[in-house]
């Protein structure tokens, strides 16, 4: 008789939206899923509070919330950082806030994700998100990414149009093969774009999606 496996841990999730409606539907969505969302918050402060005695996995944060409604949730993903490095941080907004995205993707090693609420095509695709996420990994919004790089034009003047291509799609987390397919050019060519991006911009390849996309935002921040 072999003994019986045990079930893996469903992650576990704290939530802060201020609207009540939506705060109540990504709850539900994500028991659906599978997740178990341990708490939500119509704030930071009370999710900063209670945070660290719940022990999640991941923490999804609107960017502007009470009381300024400016970047209250950007702030708090920051100091989450401070206290917990491993967290993973999803930030779930209707607004591009990139004042701070060197900053939060340098601090700790836990994954991070950007999306803009009225670009989520899907429930499958949030769901993944989260997943991916909480295992580490990189999830930024194009959107994010465009609006990243469109601040910061003039350092860009050495890459060639197909460089500045892969380059964007570095900066959403896509892999080498995922930059292939949606170029429609070999995976020996993005290499080769790639190690022609890390040259010129004097930045090093770790190797790991998240350091290609923290690479690309270092840059974007001097």
């Amino acid at each position: 008789m072999t003994d019986a496996v045990p079930a893996a841990r469903p992650l576990r999730l704290v939530l802060a939206e201020d609207s009540v409606l939506l705060r109540e539907g990504l709850v539900r969505l994500f028991d659906e899923a599978g997740f178990e969302t341990v708490a939500a918050y119509g704030d930071a402060v009370g999710l900063l509070a209670e945070i660290e005695a719940l022990k999640p996995d991941l923490a999804i944060l609107d960017v502007r919330m009470p009381p300024t409604f400016r970047d209250e949730g950007i702030q708090a993903a920051l100091e989450l950082r401070k206290r917990m490095p491993a967290i993973g941080i999803l930030l779930l907004s209707q607004y591009v806030e990139g004042t701070y995205a060197h900053e939060l993707l340098s601090a700790g090693e836990g994954g991070l994700g950007y999306l803009l609420k009225d670009r989520v095509a899907s429930l499958d695709e949030l769901q993944d998100a989260v997943a991916r996420v909480s295992a580490g990994g990189t999830v930024l919004d194009p959107q994010v990414v465009k609006e990243l790089l469109a601040r910061r034009t003039d350092p860009l003047r050495a890459l060639t149009p197909r460089e500045r291509d892969v380059l964007g799609l570095m900066a959403e987390g896509r892999t080498n093969a995922g930059i292939s397919e949606e170029l429609t050019i070999g995976v020996g060519a993005v290499e080769k774009n790639v190690t022609a991006i890390f040259q010129k911009l004097n930045l090093e390849d770790s190797g790991t999606d998240h350091r290609r996309v923290l690479a690309v935002l270092t840059f974007l921040q001097r």
